[in-house]
């Protein structure tokens, strides 16, 4: 067996800066190549190097690169953007939890851009909570396991960032810490447990591993909170 290689190199991260510094449709174009090569080629190696691991988890999540959901877009919908930037200089690799209709789910996923390199575990209410895994799953547990969450803190807080968004005045609101109690859970729009690396982790020959084994610490939540058994 030959020697394992790196996934990403410092030329992904030079793309994202670069993107950052001209975020216009022209210098794009003429970049595409270079996108391709150093973000798009790399992250679909990545997710064939993680699928394994993540099939060994649950075999329910969605590994197929099936109409790019295993992707987040690039491309903004600068209607909504306020800085009107058409590109996002960042890419995220996702493993969603199946859930039927529409409804927003839990996903494990890593996250590269510019300056930062995280892996993690979120959830978001989407644009009706009562249909998304949060009020169709986790509500119900949560009722019936109220302990579950400071169980958790206790487990994962040493090692993982948690962070959360309530709904005040029909605005979005980051809490910093765990949603530690029924109270907290009740305001929740979206919930977040991650790990922040270093550039240099990502260039390594080890990160796909590395990320399995925090996939595997978030796992349980994952579960919890999005998988109906």
């Amino acid at each position: 067996m030959g020697k394992q290689e790196p996934i990403f190199t410092r030329e992904t991260f030079r793309f994202f800066r670069d993107l950052a510094r001209n975020n216009k449709k022209v210098w794009m174009d003429a970049n595409r190549e270079r996108y391709k090569r150093t973000v798009v080629q790399p992250f679909r190696r990545l997710l064939e190097a993680v699928s394994p691991d993540v099939l060994q988890l649950d075999a329910r999540l969605d590994t197929s690169a099936r109409g790019g959901r295993n992707f987040s877009r690039i491309n903004r919908d600068i209607r909504f953007a306020k800085d009107k930037t058409p590109y996002r200089p960042q890419m995220y690799l996702k493993f969603l939890a199946p859930f039927p209709g529409e409804g927003e789910t839990g996903e494990l996923y890593t996250g590269l851009s510019a300056k930062t390199v995280t892996v993690g575990f979120r959830i978001y209410s989407g644009a009706k909570r009562k249909e998304s895994s949060l009020g169709v799953i986790a509500d119900a547990r949560i009722l019936a396991q109220p302990k579950w969450l400071t169980q958790q803190k206790t487990k994962l807080s040493r090692r993982y960032e948690s962070y959360w968004y309530s709904l005040e005045k029909k605005e979005w609101k980051e809490q910093s810490g765990w949603p530690a109690n029924p109270e907290d859970w009740k305001k929740l729009q979206a919930w977040i447990v991650r790990r922040k690396l270093k550039l240099s982790d990502a260039t390594q020959a080890t990160f796909p591993s590395e990320i399995a084994k925090i996939f595997r610490d978030l796992f349980p939540v994952l579960k919890f909170t999005s998988l109906p058994d």
